[in-house]
């Protein structure tokens, strides 16, 4: 099913937006768009949403199993605006967003679908999901010069930290069960990267709601949605494994050729499992076992 615009699509959904969970991937190129929405199928969301130009295309055996949304994801502000739009939509509903070439993993994920996680999530009274986008790219770029290469993927198992969030608003006092955290390539190479865009930390599973925006820093308008835990005790985290970052470091003319590999002696080869971001610490089960 495809539509010309995202209002299009908002004024006659049909039941795309009746049953959860749903998966929205923003499309900024071609780059492993396929492997992007076959993983998130795979994960067992019961709709997947793809925003993308309208001179891309989709494999065909993808075309009747996704709802094609034709829209700009590069303009400022559109992501945004698009996923508060849909969960405006469809209050009460679980929506995931990400973008091509990222790969959610959350724990067990092997074995468990998305839908069994967030039914225990929603029985913990949680309405939303900490993310962690931890960075991959290719091991060796002159094979794989735009960085991206699912055989050759490797992360970072070490260098990641978190600081206090402020609250402007509150003497700049610590905000309650809130972290920026940071590590991977944005911390490496942040010389190349805009202060504002080096958090590695996104909302990106949420529980739809009216009223609800999702602000430029990945971050909601309601504070309890930004928080990593519930005041009890500790709650799911999930990662959000993205060759994002190396992707855009290799195509911006400002960095691609000061950058002639991003391994280092932290870097190992990415497993594809689950159980290799609970060992790094990259995720927590709470507690889901």
């Amino acid at each position: 099913m495809q539509f010309t615009s995202l209002s299009a699509f908002l004024r006659a959904p049909g039941g795309a937006l009746s049953q959860g969970p749903l998966a929205m991937i923003f499309a900024e190129d071609g780059v492993e768009l396929d492997t992007t929405i076959r993983h998130h199928m795979h994960s067992g969301f019961a709709r997947v949403l793809v925003f993308m130009p309208p001179a891309l295309s989709l494999p065909p055996d993808l075309v009747p199993e996704v709802i094609r949304v034709d829209f700009d994801t590069k303009a400022e502000g559109a992501v945004q605006a698009a996923v508060t739009r849909v969960s405006e939509a469809a209050p009460g509903l679980w929506m995931f967003y990400c973008y091509n070439a990222e790969y959610l993993f959350y724990p067990y994920c092997e074995t468990r679908s998305i839908g069994e996680m967030l039914t225990f999530h929603t029985e913990e009274r949680r309405d939303a999901m900490l993310t962690y986008v931890v960075d991959l790219y290719a091991a060796d770029l002159a094979r794989a010069p735009e960085a991206v290469s699912l055989d050759e993927a490797c992360l970072d198992r070490s260098g990641y930290y978190a600081l206090a969030r402020k609250d402007p608003a509150n003497h700049n006092y610590p905000k309650e069960r809130q972290l920026d955290f940071f590590g991977g390539l944005r911390w490496r190479f942040e010389e190349h990267v805009p202060a504002a865009r080096r958090k590695i930390d996104r909302i990106s599973i949420f529980r739809a709601k009216k009223g609800l925006i999702l602000r430029e820093d990945h971050t909601f308008s309601e504070e309890e949605y930004n928080t990593y835990a519930c005041p009890w005790h500790n709650n799911l985290t999930a990662a959000l494994v993205s060759f994002r970052t190396a992707k855009a470091l290799k195509k911006n003319p400002g960095s691609t050729f000061d950058i002639h590999g991003f391994t280092w002696h932290n870097s190992v080869p990415f497993e594809w499992h689950s159980r290799q971001l609970l060992d790094l610490g990259l995720m927590e089960p709470g507690q889901w076992f």
